[in-house]
């Protein structure tokens, strides 16, 4: 396959200089006054909602069609394993072509996977082979769109609201979070999963008229090459980069602690029950809202590392009294707090990751940072449900927000903020 090249990937040029990033005098809604980025968010969390809908849809439908677990599993890893195939080579071809019709083909090849499974699903064709290919086809147009998708923010708001931008956006990310499986498991014990699928499939549509519509300044192409030298391009200018770098560590090292909380949340739940599930997700996302709302004020008051620093102590304590709070307020209450740091720490990695790169390697550096936040959210789940079932819950969780208050000496060596 032959695509753009990095083109300054044998010159001095490669040498990233130092970004300085702007302070935050912007509200945390203020990018909604973007006309652009407005209409972008609002068809975003439709098709957000649609895809929370789709994920809850898919593990129902495996369940009815067999009662093995290892099918049911393969589910998760049918949307998991290509973030590893395809991050990287989707960063590069998303800074190799037009960004904007790179976004409507994989736009549309996920509005073909969803729709077809829908009406395999309506009309009694399925199989489990068959659900766990589209489930996958789903999984790969979610990743080729990931980097370019996050490429555009810079685009659609001036600097100083970008920050308060990547916020909104992954606010708008928890918002679907607390409304699409609640909506998606009514619809399917009304419908039927096919008409979630179908659902899914029309959610796409929003996002797919706008970038049809939009007309973004022209960004001169580099010249043609190999996939694999966009990709090494990439990599050689992450490598140049300290602040780049040290989001990627910071970012690895921050989701393999907080990892022990997705992977472990279903087991401290059970004994509320599928209500009781429900509320503490829902008090995550209320939480997370909540840290996109304070979380421009806190970048006036704190530096970058200090807010970092802030979401690590927090998450940590959020985890240590999971398992150990009475009844079901207390886990509430430290589901919140997880969402409040979760959010402030992610949302601050993404900012940096995307004001620091050139718009030139910008979807490579970004594929990087989704390899790092994905990756690090697998492996750690795996880690922790490993030893949650030697050690039990409580003391995982502990050895979790330990390891999250370790990740604070990585600060010295891996600064965000003030790099010369």
């Amino acid at each position: 396959m032959r695509v753009a090249a990095n083109p300054r990937a044998n010159t001095n040029v490669d040498t990233p200089a130092p970004v300085q990033i702007p302070p935050a005098h912007t509200s945390a809604l203020a990018p909604l006054r973007e006309p652009l980025f407005r209409a972008l968010w609002i068809a975003a969390v439709i098709s957000y909602t649609g895809s929370w809908m789709q994920n809850i849809a898919t593990g129902w439908l495996m369940s009815t069609l067999t009662m093995s677990p290892i099918w049911v599993s393969l589910v998760q890893v049918a949307l998991s394993v290509p973030v590893f195939l395809m991050a990287l080579p989707a960063g590069a071809l998303a800074d190799s072509f037009d960004r904007r019709k790179f976004l409507l083909i994989t736009q549309t090849s996920m509005v073909a996977a969803a729709g077809v499974l829908g009406v395999l699903e309506i009309t009694g064709t399925v199989t489990p082979e068959l659900l766990l290919v589209f489930t996958f086809l789903l999984g790969v147009g979610a990743v080729m769109n990931e980097p370019a998708w996050q490429s555009l923010m810079p685009d659609l708001v001036p600097a100083p609201k970008l920050a308060a931008a990547v916020a909104l956006n992954s606010a708008g990310f928890n918002i679907a979070r607390a409304v699409g499986p609640a909506l998606g498991g009514l619809v399917i014990a009304t419908a039927g999963s096919g008409v979630a699928f179908v659902l899914n499939a029309v959610s796409f549509l929003g996002v797919i008229l706008f970038l049809y519509r939009w007309k973004p300044a022209m960004r001169e192409l580099p010249p043609r090459g190999s996939l694999g030298s966009a990709i090494n391009g990439g990599v050689r200018y992450v490598r140049q980069d300290h602040r780049i770098r040290a989001v990627l560590v910071r970012t690895l090292a921050f989701t393999l602690g907080v990892s022990a909380f997705w992977a472990l949340l279903p087991l401290i739940a059970s004994a509320h029950g599928a209500e009781g599930y429900g509320i503490m997700l829902a008090c995550f996302g209320v939480g997370a809202l909540l840290g996109a709302a304070v979380l421009p004020q806190m970048r006036r008051s704190f530096s970058l590392d200090a807010i970092i620093a802030l979401g690590n102590v927090i998450f940590a304590l959020a985890i240590i009294g999971l398992p150990r709070a009475p009844g079901l307020i207390g886990p509430s209450a430290c589901a919140a707090a997880a969402g409040l740091a979760y959010m402030a720490n992610l949302a601050t990695f993404n900012f940096v990751a995307q004001y620091s790169a050139p718009a030139w390697v910008r979807a490579r550096v970004m594929s990087l940072y989704i390899l790092a936040l994905q990756g690090g959210l697998a492996l750690g789940a795996l880690m922790w449900g490993m030893l949650a079932s030697r050690i039990g819950i409580p003391y995982t969780l502990t050895i979790a927000a330990a390891l999250l208050c370790c990740g604070l000496l990585l600060t010295p060596g891996f600064r965000l903020k003030d790099v010369a």
